[in-house]
């Protein structure tokens, strides 16, 4: 049985700050993402990150030109560990084959300090052994990937290597929770229906978000949207806490094509999400 993630669930997650309310208590977002050569992705998630309620966000990659040119408010610099950091988000718009070895040195402290980390793309392979409780976002072909390397064959195929969109709907499910169950940390799969699974728990489907989100970028705004709810959230299960960041980023989606009530909507960019984040939190929590 899956449970149907739905906007009176996201609500809940979301807060309007109040008179006692500061930049720490709204929530710290800390990024290790991107590159001097691919800064895009660090771009897009500090920009998610701000725009998704967080009180104070840093960055500590190599794009930190790019970052501070697009979103001067942010705080860019090396030494992260004396601040209250609320949650982490490591990989995005990374490239484990370019990793040298000060990188690895970094993404490893990270992972294994008590905060958690948003583990993207270009860190995935870093997951097993991690004691940092993680919430890993590994579209189709990553999941794939990161199975393989954990020893899990896809369902259905008998092979570790097939890709999971080749599965039924009911065997994408069970490979979700297979992965969490060995990695004992939340996975979500993204998707046109994202499949959030937790060790022992209901997995929870999101399908809200419109067909205009399959573009490049989306999943490094969804990123930078989980870590600034579980900020936000520190004492709420973690696998809720990513559905309800899933759901906000799928209505952010539809906001800024313009498809929500079931209109076909127009073609959008990652960065169209992320500033439409803003809004669309003012909408639900109105």
């Amino acid at each position: 049985m899956i449970r149907e993630w739905t906007r009176a669930d996201t609500v809940a997650f979301l807060h309007a700050p109040t008179a006692d309310d500061d930049k720490y208590s709204r929530g710290v977002v800390a990024l290790r993402t991107g590159s001097r050569a691919y800064p895009g992705a660090a771009v897009l998630g500090v920009e998610a990150a701000w725009r998704a309620g967080a009180g104070y966000v840093r960055y500590s990659g190599g794009a930190a030109d790019a970052v501070l040119a697009r979103r001067p408010e942010t705080v860019a610099g090396s030494d992260i560990g004396r601040t209250r950091v609320g949650a982490w988000v490591i990989g995005s718009g990374t490239d484990a084959a370019h990793r040298d070895d000060d990188e690895l040195a970094a993404l490893q402290e990270v992972l294994h300090r008590e905060t958690p980390v948003v583990v993207d793309a270009g860190a995935l392979d870093l997951a097993h052994g991690a004691t940092a409780p993680l919430v890993l976002t590994p579209h189709a072909g990553e999941l794939a990937r990161l199975r393989e390397r954990l020893g899990l064959a896809s369902a259905g195929s008998g092979s570790s290597s097939a890709p999971s969109d080749d599965a039924s709907s009911d065997q994408r499910v069970a490979e979700v929770v297979e992965t969490a169950e060995k990695l004992g940390n939340v996975v979500v799969r993204k998707g046109t229906r994202t499949i959030i699974a937790a060790p022992g728990a209901q997995p929870i489907s999101v399908s809200n978000g419109p067909a205009w989100l399959a573009t490049a970028g989306t999943g490094d705004v969804l990123a930078a949207v989980i870590a600034a709810l579980l900020a936000a959230n520190p004492d709420r299960p973690h696998q809720e806490t990513a559905a309800a960041a899933v759901w906000l980023h799928g209505h952010a989606g539809a906001r800024a094509s313009g498809s929500v009530d079931g209109a076909i909507g127009h073609p959008i960019v990652a960065l169209d999400v992320a500033e439409a984040l803003s809004a669309a939190i003012g909408e639900l929590i109105a």
